[in-house]
């Protein structure tokens, strides 16, 4: 980071400190509290709306948490992007802590805010902001605090994100490789925008200081081994790492090689902007009978091979707003009306791929409405759904291999899930 923040400041939707740390000495308390209710003042003002702003030789940056909000001040050239990022990680901590952070949990456990202020920054740099390793030693409980404690390991060692002396009786890893599909087709049927988001999401048991490996069909690693890739390899955009995975190796040599935290957290997430084929494609024709009555069929077919299924598949229909006495009729699972979001549900626990069905429903209309009434803005068709053991990218774990000086055989279980994201087809 190429400066340092001078104080962390906690308000209230006022703009009044609640609480707040000075880490140099050159912010003061009333400084921020006035620059605040400037903001207030002129909260119609677009740039009002910026969580970067320079004002009188300091530049603030602050985000809104419920009630609170959350601000660092510096007078040096600072790293924004960092330093709000460093912001959303307190209020993780502060959550950790207290179930919810408003000003009613503040106010009730300042003595463990400035413990935990404390120890997230020193002297303006951010330091820990995992809070299993802050809750070991910084108790909310009072009593407790009564026995001096030493810092964990990971506090004072390099690995901050995990404590020694975790023990497991069984050593397992799970890894979940989900990606979420979005896109959006407009009413020519021709797809505007598709991408692809990933994650790799581990849930981790493992005793010790394990060191574990990560192979993926990764084309660059493929093409560097001098290994056919044999249209299996894909290339992956924008990949993100936990800060448990060494960055110089994987630059080096495109190794997953890192230390992992102790339970749940996200390994790496990546993006794929080529273009996506719909997995469920679904058809939409409206007919209206007089002004009383209207008739909408529908054809929702997958596309993608017969060995995989689809589960849980949600597809939301909008119907007219005035609509009522719904009659409907589907070849598999079960659809109903749903007027508090003016749509049609359909549900379908199990659709297999390379498959279609049909619904079709009828609704009554008023029968009074104006001659030439203006077009209804019509919402899209939404549509969720999960393909497990299935991958759009086609990404593989290669391999997972776990070491640790104990020498223990650790259980290494994958699993792909492929969903839906923002999934909308604007057909009808």
């Amino acid at each position: 980071m190429s400066g340092a923040a001078s104080a962390l400041f906690l308000l209230d939707i006022k703009g009044r400190v609640l609480i707040w740390r000075d880490y140099r000495g050159d912010v003061s308390a009333a400084q921020a509290e006035r620059f605040f209710t400037k903001l207030i003042e002129k909260e119609g003002d677009p740039q009002s709306q910026d969580p970067v702003v320079y004002d009188d030789g300091i530049s603030y940056m602050f985000v809104q948490h419920n009630n609170v909000y959350l601000m660092t001040a510096s007078r040096q050239n600072c790293n924004a992007a960092s330093l709000l990022l460093f912001l959303h990680r307190v209020i993780d901590v502060f959550k950790h802590y207290f179930e919810e952070l408003e000003e009613e949990s503040l106010r009730d456990n300042f003595v463990v805010v400035y413990e935990l202020l404390d120890e997230i920054m020193d002297f303006g740099y951010p330091q820990f902001t995992e809070a299993k390793i802050l809750s070991e030693f910084i108790k909310t409980d009072a009593y407790r605090m009564e026995v001096t404690q030493r810092p964990p390991m990971a506090v004072t060692n390099a690995v901050s994100w995990r404590s020694e002396g975790i023990s497991y009786k069984k050593n397992e890893v799970f890894l979940d490789v989900v990606e979420s599909v979005n896109i959006l087709v407009n009413s020519n049927g021709q797809i505007v925008r598709s991408d692809v988001v990933g994650a790799l999401k581990m849930r981790t048991y493992l005793s010790g200081m394990p060191e574990c490996k990560l192979g993926l069909n990764d084309r660059v690693l493929l093409e560097a081994q001098g290994r056919a890739t044999k249209g299996k390899a894909i290339d992956l955009d924008d990949i993100k790492f936990h800060q448990c995975v060494r960055l110089a190796r994987f630059e080096n040599d495109r190794t997953i090689s890192f230390i992992p935290p102790d339970g749940s957290f996200d390994l790496m997430t990546y993006r794929l902007s080529t273009q996506v084929k719909p997995l469920i494609w679904v058809e939409a024709q409206t007919e209206r009978h007089s002004r009383s009555r209207i008739e909408i069929m529908v054809k929702a077919r997958s596309q993608f091979k017969e060995r995989s299924t689809a589960t849980n598949v949600d597809i939301e229909l909008p119907v007219p707003s005035d609509a009522t006495n719904p009659n409907i009729r589907t070849s598999l699972g079960s659809a109903s009306y749903a007027p508090e979001k003016d749509a049609l549900v359909w549900k379908i626990k199990s659709f297999p791929g390379g498959k279609e069905y049909m619904l079709r429903a009828e609704f009554s209309l008023p029968s009074i409405s104006a001659e030439e009434a203006v077009p209804e803005r019509k919402a899209p068709i939404r549509v969720k759904f999960e393909i497990p053991y299935f991958t759009i990218s086609g990404i593989q774990v290669r391999y997972l291999k776990i070491i640790e000086k104990s020498g223990y055989q650790a259980l290494p279980w994958v699993r792909y899930i492929t969903m839906a994201g923002e999934y909308e087809l604007r057909v009808m």
